[in-house]
């Protein structure tokens, strides 16, 4: 698939996700009401607290389909500028503008304008003054050199076609002493292609997950350092066993190839201070 092509299908997908939203439902990692053939998301579910939940409007809850929680991790302070690359229905941006206090601010991109709508409406409902939305592409940020404290994602990197890119606009954007703090789909290990792209499916609906080892090698090329990757769900098999089933796979013969190798992890770095 052409890279044109799957940014085609992830603003279809994503611009779908919101109207369902819209509509009162909830989203799930492959854009359904429930999640890959199972009743309870095993990607998305229960990753914010009540406390966290209780601040944002509901239609951003619903609207989240991160794999983490980027903003608890990322450990923000009073006075940060932040960006969340991929921000959906707002609901990181929000809770990061919280964190970042009114000295602070929050930008989020994203190239959906349902979305856009959708997240914007959520900051006017949550009363957040500190918070700009932008349209964009992530390999193209709109926002000048060194403008950023934290670049935070949650589940986005992994969808685009030119991480590379992705992550030297990151870096661009950050401040010298900046860092990067995303959730993100990751494979640890060795599995053959037809498994991993099945399992990649079921996990983020597009097949583009870096082994975690191509992921440091990207992060290291792109000028990053003290990088860190640390797992924060492993997903196992039987989570994927419905999905997995309807396409065809016999799910007791994988399983040995599969377990334990599929996560989504807290990808940690650190652009260097210039002397």
């Amino acid at each position: 698939m052409s890279t044109t092509n799957i940014r085609e299908v992830v603003k279809q997908k994503y611009g779908e996700a919101a109207l369902r939203v819209a509509s009162g439902q909830a989203n799930s990692c492959c854009g359904g009401g429930s999640a890959c053939g199972t009743d309870i998301d095993p990607i998305t579910a229960n990753l914010y607290g009540d406390s966290e939940k209780g601040v944002v409007p509901e239609e951003a809850v619903l609207a989240s389909l991160g794999c983490g929680n980027p903003t608890a991790l990322a450990e923000l302070r009073e006075g940060e500028t932040v960006l969340d690359l991929g921000s959906g229905g707002g609901i990181d941006v929000l809770l990061s503008a919280r964190r970042v206090g009114a000295s602070g601010k929050a930008y989020g991109l994203d190239m959906t304008d349902e979305m856009l709508a959708l997240a914007r409406a959520n900051q006017k409902k949550a009363g957040v003054e500190n918070v700009e939305f932008l349209k964009g592409e992530i390999e193209s940020i709109p926002l000048p050199d060194n403008s950023v404290d934290v670049v935070i994602s949650n589940c986005v990197i992994n969808l685009s076609s030119d991480k590379d890119r992705v992550l030297r606009e990151a870096f661009r954007v950050l401040k010298p002493g900046g860092r990067l703090a995303v959730s993100d789909v990751v494979v640890r290990g060795d599995v053959p292609r037809e498994v991993r792209e099945h399992m990649l499916l079921w996990v983020g609906c597009i097949a583009g997950a870096l082994q975690d080892s191509d992921y440091f090698a990207k992060l290291a090329k792109a000028g990053f350092e003290n990088i860190d990757i640390e797992p924060t769900r492993v997903y196992d098999i039987e989570g994927a066993r419905a999905f997995l089933s309807t396409e065809g796979i016999d799910v007791d013969a994988i399983a040995p190839q599969v377990q334990g190798k599929f996560m989504s992890a807290f990808v940690r770095a650190g652009k260097p201070l210039r002397k």
